[in-house]
């Protein structure tokens, strides 16, 4: 079943990476970092701005809190987010001599990053394959597929690294993000089009949406 999913996503959302923009390794450390209980496209309208001022770990840390909470104001959680993204800035320049770090261990040292934003910076500034990252649309459609029984990403996330190779495990998140957005919404998933339908184990979908 894991196998024609892959195959299925794939075939409906060629090209599925992640809708955060960036253009460096600290970029899409900080937008992801941003993104947490955000929509990527409150990010981007956010880090458009943000990025002109900001370039440089050394930027980030010698920015002011206070100003830097008003800037960022808008992704919500933003005094929290202010003092990881300052915080990580200053341990990067200290730790790692101001390079955003290419290994899991290492970036979740950082304030504000666990395996989630690890493994997306892994992957997407460096190329690199650690896990696979499990954010609400993937912890959502990987329960209600049945790829897991688990709800803790940590356990999804080891669930997934068991079914797919280890090649695919970047992309396994972009698509079932993808279908999330599209399809497999959390409050009125779209069942009866969806082309996972008939493979679907419709845990925790209420009856009304595919009956």
């Amino acid at each position: 079943m894991e196998k024609a999913v892959y195959q299925l996503l794939a075939r409906h959302y060629p090209g599925a990476a992640t809708a955060l923009h960036f253009n460096s390794p600290t970029e899409i450390l900080v937008a992801t970092i941003l993104s947490a209980q955000c929509t990527d496209a409150r990010v981007n309208a956010v880090t458009r701005e943000l990025f002109k001022k900001y370039r440089t770990v050394g930027d980030y840390a010698a920015a002011d809190q206070k100003e830097f909470e008003q800037e960022i104001r808008s992704t919500g959680f933003y005094r929290n987010k202010a003092k990881n993204i300052i915080s990580a800035a200053k341990l990067i320049q200290q730790k790692f001599g101001g390079k955003v770090p290419d290994a899991m261990d290492d970036l979740i040292s950082l304030p504000g990053v666990a395996r989630k934003t690890a493994n997306i910076v892994l992957w997407n500034a460096y190329r690199k394959i650690a896990g696979i990252a499990v954010d609400t649309h993937v912890t959502r459609v990987a329960f209600r597929l049945g790829l897991t029984s688990n709800t803790d990403p940590v356990k999804i996330e080891q669930d997934l690294m068991k079914l797919y190779d280890r090649q695919r495990w970047p992309h396994i998140s972009n698509l079932l993000i993808s279908h999330g957005r599209a399809v497999c919404q959390a409050k009125k998933p779209k069942c009866r089009e969806c082309f996972l339908f008939s493979l679907c184990g419709k845990r925790g979908v209420d009856r009304k949406f595919w009956a």
